[in-house]
This record gives structure tokens, C-alpha cells and sequence, in this order.
């Protein structure tokens, strides 16, 4: 396969990181963010070009958009977002609501927009953003987690609007869950480790093709009611 340009967002720890190691394992020439590059050794030490990136700071999306505008960039992995909380009917934070839409709805909207130029230069043109089955309305069955479904559900339409809109240029855009991943947000009492959580997602994104445009899968390849 053709050495390709990828963007990971978010990539200091987690799935991020483990996405960029992997990436970079494989011989991808990868840009990987985070809010504070010099706090990120674990990620430098991967070989990827790191570099600044705050998804919710709008100066901080325009700086970077501007450091990678003449890159050919194939695959942006929108996987920089705020966890979940634990909110319910009468205890609601609206403050930590409106973070969670800030971060997870529109700072992913901002970042896919401002980096438009660089997508259209590439040659696969594939969007991937990092949502949860709890932001599926159908697999809603509990209730509760307010700010983080409702937040997730607004990516999923996001990107249901990214895909009919930049479909016709040949691009795909989809959303993925990584499942409950042993992750600094997804607790150690998680099932999945972040290694099989992303060989799961690379298998899904490696094997994608225009038919997937606007689709939500899980990692394990599962299609994901909305």
C-alpha cells in the first residue's frame, strides 16, 4: 500500500497515541497533536511530527491549519474529545454541557473545516471521527450521561453532514466507536485493551471504500444503529 499523509488528533495518550504508533510502525508519515507538545514524551518518541493543537481554542485550530496547509493529507482521525460524565436529571453541571459540545461536537466540525485545504490535496480523502455508541439514539436504553450522548449524538450528525456534503468531491466520512477501551477515560474496569481496540479500527479503515460514506461502525467491524 501507498505510504499515506494521517492526522491524529488528540494523540498524547489513549487510542491517539496508540493510533500513531501504529501508524508510524507501519511507515505512514503521520502529524499527531496535542494541547502541549512538551508534556507529550510518549508521543514524540514515536517519530511522528507533533504539533500543537487545541480543538476548542479557534486560534489554536487556525495556527495549526495554517502549519499544515501544504500538506498532502490522506486520513484526518478526529479523535481529540472530552469523556463522560455522570450527569443526571437534577444534578446537571450546564457548564460541563456546554464543554462537551464545545470539545466533542464543534471543535471536531472546526478542526475537519479548517483542514479542508490539506484533505482536498490528498489523495484518499477519508475523515474518521471518533464518536460512542452512546451517542447512538437507538442503543439508548438507559437514559442518564446527558452532556456525553447528547454531545456524541451532535458529532454523528456532523459527520452525516460532512459526508453528503464533501461525498461529492470523493470523499468518505464516517464515525467510529472504539468501544469501552482501558483508557484514562475509560477506567481500568474496561473490557477492551487500546491495542485490540485500534488493530479493530485500522482493520475497519483500511477496508473502507466510498460505500461506507456517512456509516457508523464499531470496532470490531459492527454497523451501528443511529
Amino acid at each position: 500500500m501507498k505510504k499515506q499523509t494521517w492526522i491524529v488528533t488528540g494523540a498524547n495518550r489513549g487510542i491517539g497515541l496508540e493510533f500513531v504508533r501504529r501508524l508510524v510502525e507501519r511507515g505512514e508519515d503521520v502529524i499527531a497533536t496535542a494541547r502541549d507538545p512538551r508534556r507529550a514524551d510518549e508521543l514524540r518518541a514515536t517519530g511522528a511530527r507533533v504539533q500543537a493543537l487545541d480543538i476548542a481554542d479557534p486560534a489554536s485550530v487556525a495556527a495549526f491549519a495554517k502549519a499544515v496547509a501544504d500538506e498532502r493529507v490522506d486520513v484526518l482521525v478526529n479523535n481529540a474529545g472530552q469523556g463522560v460524565n455522570s450527569d443526571s436529571l437534577g444534578s446537571i453541571d450546564f457548564e460541563i454541557v456546554r464543554r462537551l459540545f464545545e470539545v466533542n461536537a464543534m471543535g471536531t466540525l472546526r478542526v475537519t473545516e479548517a483542514l479542508l485545504p490539506a484533505l482536498r490535496n490528498g489523495e484518499r480523502k477519508l475523515i474518521v471521527n471518533v464518536t460512542s455508541r452512546m451517542g447512538s439514539i437507538d442503543d439508548n436504553t438507559s437514559g442518564g450521561a446527558y452532556a456525553y450522548r447528547a454531545s456524541k449524538a451532535a458529532l454523528n450528525m456532523i459527520n452525516k453532514c460532512l459526508a453528503n456534503d464533501l461525498g461529492r468531491e470523493g470523499f468518505t466520512s464516517i464515525v467510529v466507536h472504539p468501544g469501552w477501551v482501558r483508557t484514562d477515560m475509560g477506567g481500568g474496569g474496561a473490557p477492551l485493551s487500546v491495542e485490540t481496540s485500534v488493530e479493530g479500527l485500522l482493520q475497519v479503515v483500511d477496508h473502507l471504500d466510498a460505500r461506507a460514506n456517512g456509516r457508523f461502525f464499531a470496532f470490531d467491524g459492527e454497523e451501528i444503529p443511529w
